[in-house]
Parts: structure tokens; sequence; C-alpha cells
């Protein structure tokens, strides 16, 4: 008898999208051989699932929202084939259902996500049934979660786009909806200089430097260039240094010290299709 290990179920779960459970039992009765067992769980009614493993999901619906207090907010993407289906209301009210178990669970990750209960089954197992029924495949693609002492909840363009942000205190509507709204228009990196990645600096800066040595600068002056191209580079990638979308004008740093002089953003997640 082969030993069946966890990392054996989920290489075949992902392989085939079958639910945790039914991938345990298919290795243990075709003795951990993994062909045998995608046979056996397309027998068993997983067929739909197992063939359609290799297609491309570039469709699907992003749902994002917050808990009553506004102080949590979940983000997630349930991906399909088609845009036909996508569109579709169940498909949409699934997603959204997905979202709310997220956001009651408190869940932090999407691997914990796929393995919380939904209607007396894992969600894995759920998307899995709704493999079988549409005929696609479908997968929770991703997920994020905010935490914060606020919390705005942005969906744009009919689900393809979903944009969290936190903020160090109440806000209101319209100052949230525009700051979620900046970030799913600009995709800002991080919030500022200081949330950028050091090998995203570095790698920034080198090709600055090589760019300016191509020009046939003196290498001297290199450094000095660079450090300007790094500037511009925050202004045009970070959140706060961005024009703001509404008015060009001024920063969106320089927008919120107009609503409130102590208001924060502490973090964003942006998730989109494709």
């Amino acid at each position: 008898m082969a030993t069946i290990t966890a990392a054996d179920v989920n290489k075949l779960r992902q392989q085939t999208g079958a639910g945790m459970m039914d991938c345990r039992k298919a290795l243990v009765e075709t003795d951990g051989d993994f062909e045998k067992a995608v046979d056996y769980l397309r027998k068993k009614g997983q067929k739909v699932a197992a063939l359609r493993s290799d297609r491309e999901t570039k469709e699907g619906v992003v749902i994002a929202k917050t808990n009553a207090e506004g102080t949590a907010g979940v983000v997630i993407l349930l991906s399909c084939e088609t845009d036909f289906v996508a569109k579709n209301e169940d498909f949409v009210k699934f997603a959204q259902s997905i979202a709310d178990l997220a956001l009651a669970n408190s869940v932090k990750t999407v691997e914990e996500l796929n393995a919380a209960a939904l209607d007396g089954a894992t969600v894995a197992d759920k998307v899995n049934d709704q493999v079988a029924k549409i005929g696609e495949k479908i997968t929770l693609s991703k997920f994020e979660r905010v935490e914060a002492a606020a919390v705005t909840a942005y969906i744009h363009g009919n689900y393809r786009m979903g944009v969290l942000v936190g903020f160090s205190k109440a806000v209101g509507e319209d100052t949230g909806k525009d700051v979620a709204m900046q970030i799913a228009a600009m995709n800002p990196i991080a919030v500022d200089a200081a949330g950028v990645p050091a090998e995203l600096v570095a790698r920034e800066k080198e090709i600055a430097i090589e760019q300016i040595k191509a020009e046939g600068k003196p290498a001297e002056m290199a450094e000095k260039i660079a450090a300007g191209k790094i500037a511009k580079f925050y202004k045009e990638s970070t959140l706060l240094q961005q024009a703001f979308v509404k008015d060009g004008n001024k920063s969106v740093a320089d927008h919120l010290k107009s609503v409130d002089g102590d208001l924060k953003v502490t973090t964003f997640k942006r998730i989109a299709l494709g």
C-alpha cells in the first residue's frame, strides 16, 4: 500500500479540480497511481473538471466588499473561461457567497478559503460542482483581505476589477471611493516610497544608469541623473505621490490633507481580470 501524502492529494486536486477528500480516496483506491486516480475521478463524476484542467481562465468576476463595521474587507477573483459565464447572474451570486463566507469567517488566505465550509461542502468542492454544471474550468484564482480602522471596497467595470483601501480613521464615502478609483485607474505599486521593495528600486536605478550611459553622458553624472529618474518613478508609481485623477494639479497626499490632516492610507489591494 502506497503512502499517500498531503502533497500528493494537493497535486491531484490542482490537476483535476476535484475535492480534497475525493482526491485522497482516488489515490488510496489506485495505490498512489496518478493516472489511474484521474481515471477513477472521471468515472465518479469528475470528468469535466479533469478534462478541462489545462484550459485558460481569462474571464470571471471580481467581488470586493467590507463587513458591516467597515473595518475589514475581502476581494476575490472567481475565474472562468468565457465572458458568457462571467455575466451569468447565478455565477455572480456564487462568487458573492464565497466573498461573504470569507468575511464572516475572517479567512486570511486563498487556501483557507478553498477549505472553508459552504452549504455543507468545502468551497473547493462547490467550485468543482460549478465546473461539472457549467462545463467550463472555474477556479478561485485570487484572494486578498484588508483590516484597518476603516476599509473601503470598490468594484469597477461590471465586476472586472476590485479594490480595497485601508485608512487610519473613519472616512467619508466620497473620499474612500475617490482613493479606490485612483488605485483602480492608476495601479500604484505601493502607498508611498517606503513601501516599494528595495530590489525593485535597485532594478529601476540600474536601468536608469544604463540608459544614461547609453546616451553618452559622463559616468560621474549618472548617479545624479538616476536619482532624478527614481524620484519620477516614485511620483508615477506610488499612490500618495501620484497626481490625483480628479485634480491633476495636486497629489493624492495633498487631496487627503485637504480632507483631514490626520487621515492616512495604511494599505490597499487591487485585483483585476487578466
